[in-house]
C-alpha cells in the first residue's frame, strides 16, 4: 500500500509538473496589419509587452503585414484553414462575417461577462452574428476632411468650406495659388472609397445608403450617380494630387503633413501623426458639405466601431487567446485614444489629455446624426472586391457615373 500511494503521489507531482510546464510555455501567434508605418504600431508593442509582463510564461509572436496584402493573407489562411494564428486583427461586419460563416472563429459570449462593465454591447454591434460576439471591437473611427488652415489662409479662407458650391470654389482659389486641393491614394482602392463614401451618405442620407449596401435599394438611383458624378468632377478638375495613381497612402499622408495638399480626407485614425508633426497648429478637422440637403445633414458619418480582435476556432490555447484579445483590446482602446491613433470602443479615461486634433474629432463623432460602416466592411468580401474596382475605374474615368451605378446594380444582384 505504501509502494502503491508513493506511486500515485509521484504520479501526481509529475502531472503537476507537466501542466505547470504547459502553462509556463504557450506561445501565441498574433497577426495585425500594424506594420511600422501604423498609427497603432508602437500600441501593439506596449500591449503585448503589459499582456506578457502579467502572463508570465504567455509569448506572444506578434505577425503585422500591410494593410492590403493583409486583406488577401487572412482571407487565404481563412478559405484553407490552415496555418492559421491563435488571435488576428480584423474589421467587422462582413469583413470578419464571412470568417464567421466559415466557422473559423471562436464565439467569445461566455467570456464578454468579465468585461462587460468596460465595454458596452452597443459597441460590439459590428462583431455580432445571429446575437453571438466573435470578436472584441478596440476602437471606433470615422471619415473626416483634415485641412491645413495655412494654406486655406493662403488662399482666402479661414474655414472649412460649409457647402458644395463653396468647397468648388475653395478649389479653384487653392488651384490658383498652386496648391493641390486634395492628396488620396489612388494605388489603395479603400483610400478613394473615403472620397466617394462621404458624397454617397451626404447625397441618399445614413439609412438609404445601408439598404443600398444590404440590398433592399438599388444601385441605380440618381443619388448614387449624382455622388459618383461630383467626384468625378474633382478628378476633372484637378482637384486631386495629377500623381496620385502612383502614390500609396503613406506618402500621401507625409505630403499632407509637409504642406504639399490643403486636405487630406481619411480615417481618424491620423490624428496622432497629424497632430505629431512640427506644423501640427496648422491642421483642423471637419467634415465633406452635403451634397443634397433634402435628403442628407452634415454630421452623417461614414465610420463606427471597427478595429477588431478575434480568436480563431483551432486555437490551441484557447483560455489565453481569449485573455489575449479581450485584454489586449482594452489596453489599445485606451493608449490608441491617448496617443490619437483612434477613438476608444472602452470606457475612456476622463481625465485622458489629448490633442486639439483629437478632441475635433471626439466632437463631430459626438453630434453624428448617423454613421455607416466603411463599405469594403459592410460588403461581403467577393462584393467589397467588385465594389472598390468600380471605385477604381470611376477614378480613373475608365466609366462615368451611369457606368458605375448599373454595373455595380448588376454584378451584386448577381
Amino acid at each position: 500500500m505504501k509502494k502503491l500511494l508513493a506511486l500515485v503521489l509521484a504520479a501526481m507531482m509529475l502531472l503537476g509538473m507537466m501542466s505547470f510546464a504547459s502553462a509556463e510555455d504557450v506561445e501565441l501567434t498574433l497577426w495585425s496589419i500594424a506594420v511600422e508605418s501604423d498609427a497603432s504600431y508602437q500600441t501593439y508593442i506596449d500591449g503585448i509587452a503589459a499582456f506578457e509582463a502579467a502572463n508570465p510564461g504567455v509569448k506572444v509572436n506578434h505577425e503585422t503585414t500591410q494593410n492590403e496584402q493583409y486583406k488577401t493573407k487572412i482571407k487565404a489562411a481563412m478559405s484553407a484553414g490552415t496555418d492559421l494564428p491563435d488571435v488576428f486583427f480584423t474589421w467587422g461586419m462582413s469583413f470578419l462575417g464571412d470568417f464567421v460563416n466559415a466557422d473559423r472563429v471562436l464565439c467569445l459570449d461566455e467570456y464578454y461577462d468579465a468585461y462587460k462593465d468596460d465595454l458596452a454591447k452597443n459597441m460590439c454591434a459590428n462583431a455580432t452574428y445571429d446575437g453571438k460576439l466573435y470578436g472584441v471591437p478596440y476602437t471606433m473611427s470615422c471619415v473626416v476632411l483634415f485641412a491645413n488652415m495655412d494654406l486655406l489662409k493662403e488662399a482666402g479662407w479661414d474655414h472649412i468650406p460649409e457647402t458644395i458650391e463653396d468647397m468648388s470654389k475653395c478649389c479653384e482659389d487653392l488651384k490658383a495659388k498652386g496648391i493641390v486641393p486634395f492628396g488620396v491614394s489612388g494605388k489603395e482602392l479603400w483610400c478613394l472609397s473615403e472620397y466617394l463614401e462621404p458624397l454617397m451618405i451626404k447625397s441618399i442620407g445614413t439609412q438609404k445608403l445601408i439598404d443600398v449596401y444590404e440590398g433592399r435599394e438599388s444601385w441605380d438611383n440618381e443619388g448614387i450617380k449624382a455622388a459618383v458624378t461630383a467626384f468625378q468632377d474633382y478628378v476633372k478638375n484637378e482637384y486631386f494630387d495629377p500623381n496620385a495613381a502612383a502614390l500609396g497612402n503613406d506618402e500621401v499622408k507625409t505630403n499632407f503633413i509637409a504642406g504639399k495638399y490643403a486636405f487630406y480626407q481619411n480615417g481618424s485614425w491620423n490624428c496622432g501623426d497629424i497632430s505629431k508633426s512640427e506644423n501640427a497648429a496648422s491642421f483642423k478637422a471637419g467634415l465633406f458639405p452635403v451634397l443634397n440637403p433634402d435628403n442628407a445633414s452634415l454630421y452623417e458619418l461614414i465610420g463606427g466601431p471597427n478595429n477588431t480582435l478575434a480568436v480563431t476556432a483551432t486555437t490551441e490555447h484557447k483560455e489565453e487567446a481569449v485573455k489575449l484579445a479581450f485584454e489586449l483590446a482594452k489596453f489599445m482602446s485606451d493608449a490608441d485614444y491617448k496617443s490619437g491613433a483612434n477613438l476608444p470602443c472602452w470606457t475612456a479615461d476622463p481625465e485622458a489629455k489629448v490633442s486639439d486634433l483629437v478632441a475635433q474629432v471626439v466632437d463631430i463623432a459626438g453630434k453624428a446624426e448617423g454613421m455607416v460602416l466603411f463599405g469594403d466592411n459592410f460588403l461581403s468580401a467577393d462584393a467589397a472586391n467588385t465594389y472598390l474596382d468600380y471605385i477604381g475605374l470611376a477614378f480613373a474615368g475608365e466609366i462615368d457615373a451611369e457606368g458605375f451605378c448599373t454595373g455595380l446594380a448588376a454584378e451584386l444582384s448577381k
